[in-house]
């Protein structure tokens, strides 16, 4: 079967930056809906378009393909007494942006008083390499055309 929209795409992913650092083992399959759901980076998406099961294929992408570029207005500051207990460096809170929106931001570091806090994603503003490789495909069914997502082993659980 090939992969078009209204498929589920099951695939292994290797991540590393433009280093080579791994960022991401691929070890664990994945599952997502294929057709323009936002399930996975666009790019990715496109290049797997008409493939079949099997199909490997490495991918380098820039920051405005994979994660954006970093956005300094995601950086902001508490103060500790705020700061929820247990949560250490490197750990995520939820929060709200400045227009009152949730928000998940990662605590950068801990400095006296102040908790500096980044809302961009871990991989914002980096050059990534994809190594993918196609497990399977099939035809989804109609309540995860309906969710917008896979349902079941390797994608979502209601």
């Amino acid at each position: 079967m090939h992969i078009t929209k209204n498929t589920v795409v099951t695939m292994t992913f290797k991540v590393t930056d433009a280093q080579g650092k791994l960022l991401e083992d691929g070890k664990e399959p994945r599952a997502y809906l294929h057709g323009g759901y936002g399930n996975t980076l666009p790019r990715v998406e496109a290049e797997l378009e008409g493939k079949e099961a099997g199909f490997q294929t490495t991918l380098t992408l820039a920051p405005e393909d994979a994660f954006g570029p970093h956005d300094e207005s995601l950086v902001t500051t508490m103060p500790k007494k705020d700061f929820p207990p247990g949560v250490k460096v490197g750990g995520e809170i939820k929060g709200y942006n400045d227009q009152g929106q949730e928000q998940w931001f990662i605590v950068k570091k801990i400095k006296g008083d102040t908790v500096h806090l980044d809302g961009n994603h871990a991989y914002a503003g980096q050059t990534l390499k994809f190594a993918l490789k196609v497990i399977s495909v099939r035809a989804a069914i109609p309540e995860e055309i309906a969710h917008g997502h896979a349902h079941g082993a390797h994608g979502h659980h209601h």
